[in-house]
This record gives structure tokens, sequence and C-alpha cells, in this order.
């Protein structure tokens, strides 16, 4: 690293968590069986079953009373902040690109497989944090993946109509577009939580997000081999659902929480963010055009 306030900023991070996490947290908001019925309502049954083997179909057909101890189980992670770390495993499987060479490992896509408890849990603690995001209006407008009434096709519409506008008013429309690699794969976990507690993000949430992304590990699968089990030093195991809108809040304070640096724009599956400009429009709150310029080059 050239810049030489990063190795300060990660060691005020560091200070600066060690010092949160001695707090008591605040009061969790709990679930109840409703809200876990509803949640495995919207499960994907399309979706292939994680390292249990539970398929999501068999979820949907399960007894009220099964709900009822989901929902003792969830509101103990939400009250203790310590989810299972037999649930924080992920089996990765490969699935060949269309038309690439089967011999490259390069043509290859790797899918992570999660825990179905696991995941409804995440969709738990995610409709929580969407509720602080969204009342506190810390996610950019632009921001279309991942929220409710939002989709690509109304990502595009805007466009569209953003262009065809300043065609008639005879303006130039500029755009920027940028798809950061592997993003997910090296985040650093205490930088997010340090930016979660600079935003008031309640405490109970930051605790139980701490532990959930903290010390996965995952096996690999090809055809009929698997690897053993091995951990992740780096990043957030693919296919997590947090990631998406942690990563968007932080992208929407880039500018205002250290270190400056904005973050990935568009990611996999569905985090897209959009940012049309015209001549003399600042596209980012509180970003003037030279910083953006600076982080585009």
């Amino acid at each position: 690293m050239n810049d030489p306030s990063i190795p300060a900023f990660i060691e005020v991070a560091d200070v600066a968590l060690r010092v949160y996490f001695l707090s008591p947290a605040s009061e969790p908001q709990l679930t109840i069986p409703g809200e876990v019925h509803e949640v495995i309502r919207g499960l994907k049954v399309s979706k292939a079953p994680g390292p249990n083997a539970i398929p999501k179909r068999e979820l949907k057909h399960l007894p009220k009373r099964a709900d009822s101890l989901l929902t003792c189980i969830f509101n103990a992670v939400l009250y203790t902040h310590h989810f299972p770390q037999t649930r924080k495993h992920a089996r990765v499987i490969s699935i060949l690109k269309s038309g690439k060479d089967p011999a490259l490992p390069s043509s290859y896509s790797p899918i992570s497989l999660l825990d179905t408890i696991g995941n409804l849990f995440e969709k738990i603690i995610l409709a929580r944090i969407l509720h602080v995001v969204n009342q506190r209006g810390l996610m950019l407008d632009e921001q279309f993946g991942f929220r409710p009434r939002q989709s690509t096709s109304l990502l595009l519409t805007r466009l569209v109509e953003r262009i065809t506008r300043n065609f008639s008013e005879k303006r130039l429309t500029s755009a920027v577009f940028l798809d950061v690699a592997n993003a997910f794969d090296t985040v650093w976990i205490d930088g997010l939580l340090y930016k979660l507690t600079l935003l008031n993000v309640p405490s109970y949430i930051v605790h139980t997000i701490s532990f959930y992304l903290r010390d996965w590990t995952f096996e690999a699968s090809f055809q009929t081999d698997t690897s053993s089990r091995r951990g992740m030093r780096v990043g957030v195991a693919q296919g997590i659902d947090l990631r998406y809108p942690l990563q968007s809040v932080c992208q929407r304070h880039a500018t205002t929480l250290a270190p400056r640096r904005l973050g990935p724009l568009r990611g996999r599956h569905g985090h897209h963010s959009h940012i049309p400009q015209a001549d003399a429009d600042c596209p980012l709150p509180g970003v003037i055009p030279q910083r953006l310029s600076t982080v585009v080059e």
C-alpha cells in the first residue's frame, strides 16, 4: 500500500471495535413464528440444498410446531449473538460455463451451497438490517438489487428515460459503470463492522453479524471428488445474502467514512447500482466530480 494513512486507520478500527464489543449489545428485535413461517414460504425450492442436504421444499411442509422451535433457536442467536459453527459451512461446486473448454479451471463458475437453516436465520437478520437502512435512508436511491418494488427492468427504464430527456434538451449524457472483480472475496470484515458502528446501526445487529461473518469453512466438490474442509481466511462466503446490503450501505457512505474509497457498484446476483449523470449533476450526495474522477482513474 502506498497510502501511509491506511495502516493507521486499520489500527484505529481495530481499537474502536475492541472497545465497542466490550459494551453490552442493545435489546434485540426478536422474531415470531409468523415471521419464520413467511420466510420459509419465500424460499425458492428450485435451489439446491446445502451441506445438510435438507431440501427447501421439505421445510415448506413442516408443522407449526417446527416454526415455534426455529423461532426459539433464532431468538437465542439474537440474544447471545452466537451462531452455531456447524452452520457456517459452504459446499462449493463448479458449473461449466456455456461454450467453455472443460479442461481449463477458468471455464467453471464456483457456486456455494449454504446450510438451509442458516439461510433462514440470515433472512431474519437481513429483514432487520433493511428496516434500519430504509428507515434512516442509508442506501442510495440508485440501488436496485435486493430491494422491494425495485428491479433491473425499472433500472433500465430510468436510464432510457434519462437519456431520452437529455436528447430532447440537446444535452449529453455520461454514465460510469464499475465492475469490481472478487469484491466480496477480499472484503475487510473489521472495516465493514467499523463503518456500521459509525452509522449507529443497532449494536445487537453489529454483534450478531460480526460472529456470523467470521470463521466460515468450506469444501470443494468436483464431479465425484470432494476436498477436505478448509477455513476461509479472507472475505465472506459466496451466497451470503447479507453481503449485498452491507456493501451497499458502505458504498453509500464511502466518502464520509474512512477509508475514503468507493465500494463496488456492481457485484453478482443482482447487486446493481447505476449512476446516470447529466452535465452539471453530481452523481453521489457529497461527492465532488473530481473525487469520482480520481476513483475511476
